[in-house]
């Protein structure tokens, strides 16, 4: 039975067993329950090195949709949790905080999108996947920062589109494209608050470095960057690439993977403008970083907090991922 307080948490708080090898009981745990545990590049390290599987929005979406498992534990936030849901309605699908949101997402609520809708007749709605289940219902696909500027191409150089939340994505993909989408006034405030003048303090100090950049960066950024790409494409140079430094300019959480997959070579976040509010010099994800491996723990142990989709919104939902799913195998993605 839950406890009524955990419920107002939106997680777990039961003091997890001192005497015990976490990583262990937690697999074992998977393994009991046939649970299977996806998680984000920008969770804390020791989440992605329990992962059963590590990726960005577009591979996890594809790895849920694949999975047999019975139990999917979403360690990432909360609008990753409700597509996983919309893909895969039968499963029981959990996340370890469900205070884990995203400022994405947040910044585009579903009522409001609707009246712009209404606003502009004859437009086509083109989602972020950093948005709510309620909000994708209101779209016509879906995109990550993987595909979007190819799904956006293959609709007709005529067709109005409308593009959100993340105007800093949406800019990148109006410049790549030659559209002139109307743009949703949200933004990653992980992705928005990078320091210029530090990016070029570590340009002098690093010449020979290469500045990988995410497009939801502010384009005075995106600017300063050699290579602009989806957190997986990033992830992808840094293994192929010759190059022995990296300047990165996306949440540090992606530096692990790279770091584990390129022990060689050398990473160095790009610093926020102010580190007083966050407490450390690289740029984190708060709602990431809300999840823990005793949460995590607690949350396979008693099966909660679950993720909670109405059977009218995954059936509206579950249109925009597919054809993003379509659209991307088709061209390869």
């Amino acid at each position: 039975m839950i406890k009524e307080s955990w419920k107002t948490l939106g997680y777990i708080d039961e003091p997890v067993p001192t005497d015990i090898d976490l990583p262990a009981a937690i697999r074992q745990l998977c393994k009991e329950k046939n649970a299977i545990i996806l998680a984000h590049y920008y969770t804390d390290k020791s989440l992605q090195d329990i992962a059963d599987f590590i990726g960005d929005s577009l591979a996890l979406a594809r790895k849920a949709a694949a999975t047999t498992a019975d139990i999917i534990v979403m360690v990432g936030v909360h609008f990753m949790g409700e597509t996983n849901k919309i893909l895969c309605p039968d499963k029981k699908v959990l996340i370890p905080d469900m205070n884990a949101s995203c400022s994405l997402a947040e910044s585009c609520p579903a009522d409001k999108l609707a009246a712009f809708k209404k606003e502009h007749p004859g437009y086509k709605v083109i989602s972020y996947v950093n948005t709510t289940a309620a909000v994708k219902a209101l779209t016509d696909v879906v995109v990550t920062s993987a595909n979007a500027c190819e799904i956006v191409e293959s609709f007709p150089k005529d067709e109005k589109l409308i593009f959100g939340p993340d105007r800093n994505l949406g800019a990148y993909i109006n410049a790549q494209t030659g559209r002139n989408m109307l743009l949703w006034d949200g933004a990653c405030l992980v992705h928005e608050r990078f320091s210029v003048e530090k990016l070029l303090d570590l340009k002098k100090q690093y010449p020979e470095a290469k500045v990988l950049a995410h497009p939801e960066c502010k384009n005075i950024i995106l600017q300063l960057a050699d290579v602009i790409g989806s957190t997986a494409a990033l992830l992808r140079y840094t293994i192929h690439s010759t190059d022995p430094t990296f300047i990165i300019a996306t949440e540090s959480g992606i530096i692990h993977e790279m770091q584990k997959n390129s022990p060689d070579k050398t990473f160095i976040p790009v610093p926020p403008e102010t580190t007083e509010s966050i407490g450390c010099h690289c740029n984190e994800c708060a709602y990431m970083r809300m999840n823990s491996m005793e949460k995590l723990y607690n949350c396979l142990k008693y099966e909660w907090p679950e993720i909670h989709v109405s059977d009218d919104v995954i059936q509206q939902a579950i249109r925009p991922i597919d054809a993003m799913l379509d659209i991307s195998k088709k061209l390869g993605l």
